[in-house]
């Protein structure tokens, strides 16, 4: 058996796929364009792995989808493949638009062409399941319930606009052609291999720089924190036994203001790699311009996956996050190719033309 992950090399992506196999024998099949979040060197333990086969290419490159459906013939696809990044988003909204809107409108035609020729067992136990963000619901106010699956959509970026966009082309290929699909709206993520522009990997860094810790605003912005490999758990089981058609929130019950993320990343740092100084990481806090738009609460109810899948984080933000700094510490080299931009010279290093001929 075989399924088919795009966007396999990016963050969330990755972690999903490195752990795919501490629980199936399953065959992955890894489709990323490898834009400036995907990173090969992320997938560098599965290199000489027979179950992991990469593929170099666009979610929404027709051709090559439909020749990787036709060959490997999946049991399911897990769709990652995504522009993710408010801060881009605000200054290039296209690539927003053309990736996570008419990308994902390619991949369900090309899913909807192979799943319509599948018959019996191969066609009732298929699954296409999407992977979305909280940010399609919009903004809460200090004292709004969390966000649950029957939420209003109300995006207020380019970002959670277009991903809003494509939640809903899923939903109607599931109402009007009867795809079996499933999609998941999770929280913050936060752990190994994020790229360092988002909050919690740009902290770390920075702060062993000696550079400024840039905080948006009064740095009261709260989101729910969710550690990436609790994510990953959590779409393995919505696979597994998630009602087609449904929708399932995932989040890591950890309601946390930006600024105090901070504070906990420096606590930590000043524990763990103290500054040859002696002073602490927080001298290094710089509040700046607040960004246009920017959501003041996300917050996530949970409770429909727990009661309907038994499923539920097992980490604490406390536990999370101590390991997350601790993995940023242990790998300085990671750290250094992504922020030198050498992890793109990885892919020719590492696989040559194998990733091309891959397809």
């Amino acid at each position: 058996m075989t399924i088919l992950v795009t966007g396999g090399a990016g963050f969330i992506g990755s972690n999903f796929v490195l752990d795919w196999p501490a629980g199936s024998t399953e065959t992955v099949v890894n489709l990323d364009k490898l834009t400036y979040a995907g990173n090969l060197e992320n997938l560098a333990s599965l290199a000489s792995n027979p179950s992991h086969i990469f593929v170099k290419g666009d979610f929404g490159d027709t051709a090559l989808v439909k020749q990787l459906l036709a060959t490997h013939q999946p049991r399911a696809v897990v769709n990652f493949a995504a522009e993710s990044h408010v801060d881009r988003s605000i200054h290039g909204p296209e690539d927003f638009i053309q990736t996570n809107i008419v990308g994902t409108f390619h991949l369900l035609e090309n899913v909807r062409g192979y799943w319509g020729g599948l018959e019996g067992d191969a066609k009732a136990a298929f699954r296409f399941l999407h992977v979305s963000t909280d940010e399609v619901y919009g903004s809460l106010a200090k004292t709004d319930p969390a966000f649950t699956e029957t939420n209003r959509y109300e995006p207020n970026s380019p970002y959670s606009a277009s991903k809003a966009a494509s939640d809903h082309l899923v939903r109607a290929y599931h109402h009007t052609y009867g795809l079996p699909v499933l999609t998941t709206n999770c929280s913050n993520n936060y752990g190994p291999f994020h790229f360092p522009e988002k909050l919690i990997p740009l902290m770390i860094v920075n702060a062993q720089a000696g550079k400024p810790l840039p905080v948006y605003g009064d740095g009261q912005q709260v989101r729910d924190w969710l550690y990436v490999k609790d994510h990953c758990s959590a779409i393995r089981r919505v696979l597994e036994a998630g009602a087609v058609g449904e929708v399932y929130n995932v989040g890591g019950w950890n309601e946390k203001p930006n600024l105090d993320i901070v504070h906990t990343v420096c606590a930590l740092l000043d524990e763990l790699k103290p500054r040859t100084d002696g002073k602490p990481y927080k001298e290094q806090i710089t509040y700046v311009t607040d960004r246009p738009g920017h959501d003041r609460r996300y917050a996530i109810d949970a409770r429909k996956i727990e009661q309907q899948l038994g499923w539920k984080p097992a980490e604490t933000f406390e536990s999370g996050i101590r390991k997350t700094v601790q993995w940023y510490l242990d790998n300085p080299a990671w750290v250094s190719n992504v922020l030198s931009g050498g992890y793109r010279d990885w892919v020719s290093k590492q696989y040559g033309n194998t990733a091309k001929a891959a397809a």
